[in-house]
């Protein structure tokens, strides 16, 4: 506890709880309060306008720039007279001027109507008055300093006024010009410093409530790089608590991910009085990589000197994730791009074999050897157009071609191609189930499936191993679906089982596994895309998915399609020789860029009776319907050609010919037909490769929907 020693009683008198030292010790206070300013991490240089006001008041070298205005409170009027006389004759070195309360009521509103920059106030013995008044001003949140005026108050009181907020202690019967001019100086003195240091004290604590609320990660170092702070966001991303990393170097988030050029770039550039700003790859505790855009600082002292760095860190992690995620879609995108102008290429020289294949069937003899040899060639065609197929499927732009199918028929179709898929050292078996029930899927879609499942187990089985595909029929009741966690809907469904024993799957990325880009392998030997294509599939059609995994064990999965009631599928003929197609005598509009298919298309077509009008790309079809004189009841038309596209070409003959019906054709898959502004896929469309039987049946079909009216694209 501080004692100060009081004229009045001739003791020491204690000031509890107070730092401020006496007026004649104002050097020693003032070096005190300037090496704790430098000894604070922040600096905060004070206005020097005011530091100018304290040096001249400190000094008296000149008056202060305006006089002050000085409030007595006293009940004496004989007090007021005094004080006032002192001020008069110091004015020339302290200007001020004096009001005079005479009571608490009265000084309360003199301070509420005008401001002062000092009270001077004098105690009457056991007077509580001056406590109170202080505790009011302090309150309202603009402090003026007090000067207590004593003559016999005793230690506590004085004290206590201190307590309160009293800057300095002055008794009566030494009041004179010199003692009242310093005691005033002084206090002002100290009373401005005080409010630079409230004003820097405040804002040093917003500056630490917004690095401590930060997002980004702020860590400051010495200038040796140990660490001796960190910020909550570093806590929570790292892992790391405040009192593991302080007194330790970065180096604890190394991740060994990046070369040390990185990290000598770094050290160059901060040691060199510059601002470096990179992407680190760091280490968490817990071992997970992140990436941080980082830039770090160097903070100077006040004669230029690096003492420390200060680094602001922001998480890259999830935007790069997206952003690779992002990359890699663009990149399937493209690459299914591919794959579908490859299909579009592959399908015209399948439809030229087909259509003459067909065309040779009907001129040769029934059981010659040439017969057999041609259809050889259209088994042959047959198994290209499945490949085609898969390519569009792996394109993802085929659109559903919903049909009530058998499922074992459509897996036995594709156990030559899993074979393929999977390899030699992994062995295939196939285990049908009976009675399983129709099925309203897309062969293609289940296919996929199968493909997808058949490349996982084969990525989990490096070194060999057996694969399983088994169907069953199963019946799903309340009990089985109340144990369940999804919404399923009881009935009948066909179950897929794909068992492998591969490495299995990880318990931890078992939740994972169907969300999109998600992988467990290896960067580059996965796209994520195949399980989330698997799931996208059974839940299009209205079924669900389980799977069943142990590291080292294997995987299985489950898959239940919904079976239908509906009529019983024809059975495709295995023999490929198509039956006789429909005759007719209209006139057809012929377009097609590819030159070999559209005269093998023509010279069906006109076997069959129709009259055929060739054109060879859209502009060519306009000039052929502008010059023909008689009725064009049909156009078939490719989608994707030079110059004019089938939509486009679409529009101008519903302008010129609005009785001529459309039916499109194209080696392309659904969706991009779709985008050339061709509608109606169902009854309008006809997919390359087509066998001339298809063909005709699509065109009669297309004939008795139009009797007259004209195709409508949109």
């Amino acid at each position: 506890m501080v004692r100060k020693w009081d004229t009045v009683t001739g003791r020491t008198v204690p000031i509890p709880n107070r730092t401020l030292l006496p007026n004649w010790d104002l050097r020693a206070r003032l070096t005190e309060l300037t090496q704790a300013r430098a000894a604070t991490r922040w600096q905060f240089p004070s206005d020097g306008n005011r530091f100018s006001e304290l040096v001249s008041l400190l000094t008296a070298a000149k008056p202060a720039p305006a006089p002050l205005r000085v409030l007595l409170v006293s009940a004496k009027e004989e007090d007021f007279f005094l004080i006032r006389e002192i001020l008069e004759r110091t004015r020339n070195t302290l200007a001020a001027e004096l009001d005079h309360a005479q009571s608490l009521g009265e000084a309360r509103a003199m301070l509420e109507r005008q401001a002062h920059d000092l009270v001077l106030f004098a105690h009457e013995t056991a007077d509580a008055e001056a406590v109170q008044l202080q505790a009011e001003v302090v309150r309202a949140g603009t402090p003026v300093p007090f000067i207590l005026l004593t003559e016999d108050a005793d230690e506590n009181t004085v004290a206590e006024i201190i307590e309160a907020g009293a800057w300095d202690c002055l008794s009566k019967s030494q009041l004179n010009g010199v003692n009242l001019t310093r005691t005033i100086r002084t206090t002002l003195a100290l009373h401005f410093l005080r409010r630079d240091q409230q004003v820097a004290g405040e804002a040093l604590r917003k500056l630490s409530q917004a690095v401590e609320a930060s997002a980004d990660l702020v860590v400051i170092t010495n200038r040796e790089g140990i660490i001796e702070y960190v910020n909550p966001a570093f806590e929570a991303l790292t892992g790391y608590r405040h009192e593991e990393v302080c007194g330790q170097s970065p180096r604890i988030l190394k991740s060994g991910e990046q070369g040390p050029e990185v990290y000598q770039e770094m050290w160059q550039t901060i040691l060199g009085g510059n601002v470096f700003r990179g992407i680190l790859v760091n280490r968490k505790k817990n071992g997970e990589l992140f990436y941080l855009e980082q830039s770090i600082c160097p903070v100077r002292d006040g004669t230029g000197q690096i003492t420390h760095f200060i680094s602001n860190g922001r998480d890259l992690t999830e935007r790069l994730r997206l952003e690779a995620q992002l990359t890699q879609a663009q990149k399937m995108d493209a690459i299914g791009r591919l794959a579908g102008g490859v299909a579009h290429d592959f399908n015209n020289l399948l439809t030229i074999i087909t259509s003459y294949s067909e065309l040779a069937l009907d001129a040769v003899a029934k059981t010659g050897a040439l017969e057999a040899k041609i259809q050889e060639i259209l088994q042959a065609a047959r198994r290209a157009a499945e490949l085609t197929r898969q390519l569009l499927a792996f394109s993802r732009k085929q659109p559903q071609a919903l049909r009530v199918v058998e499922l074992n028929p459509i897996i036995g179709d594709i156990l030559r191609t899993l074979r393929r898929l999977i390899g030699e050292d992994i062995e295939l078996t196939f285990q049908p189930g009976e009675d399983l029930g129709r099925l309203r899927v897309d062969p293609v879609q289940i296919e996929q499936i199968l493909m997808n499942l058949a490349a996982n187990a084969r990525d989990a089985m490096p070194q060999g191993g057996h694969l399983h595909i088994e169907t069953a029929s199963v019946i799903l009741d309340d009990a089985y679906i109340h144990c369940k966690p999804a919404v399923i809907a009881k009935g009948h469904y066909a179950r897929i089982t794909v068992n492998d024993d591969g490495a299995g799957i990880p318990r931890k990325d078992l939740p994972h596994i169907f969300e999109p880009f998600y992988t467990t392998k290896p960067e580059g030997e996965g796209t994520g895309l195949g399980l989330a294509t698997v799931y996208g599939i059974v839940k299009q059609n209205k079924g669900f998915v389980w799977v069943y995994s142990e590291p080292g064990q294997g995987s299985v999965f489950k898959i239940y399609l919904p079976c239908v009631t509906e009529h019983k599928p024809v059975a495709e003929s295995k023999d490929t020789k198509p039956e006789a197609p429909a005759r007719g005598s209209e006139t057809i509009l012929l377009v097609e860029d590819e030159t070999a298919v559209r005269r093998s298309t023509a010279e069906f077509l006109g076997l069959q009776g129709y009259t055929v009008l060739e054109a060879k790309d859209g502009l060519d079809a306009l000039a052929v319907a502008k010059d023909f004189g008689s009725a064009i009841h049909l156009a078939v038309t490719d989608v994707v050609m030079p110059h004019m596209s089938g939509g486009q070409l679409a529009k101008e003959l519903k302008r010129l010919r609005p009785e001529t019906r459309l039916l499109f054709v194209s080696g392309y898959a659904g969706q991009t037909v779709l985008e050339h502004n061709v509608f109606d896929l169902e009854t309008d469309f006809l997919q390359k490769p087509f066998s001339l039987k298809q063909l005709s049946s699509k065109i009669r079909e297309a004939l008795k929907r139009g009797q007259g009216a004209a195709a409508t694209p949109h």
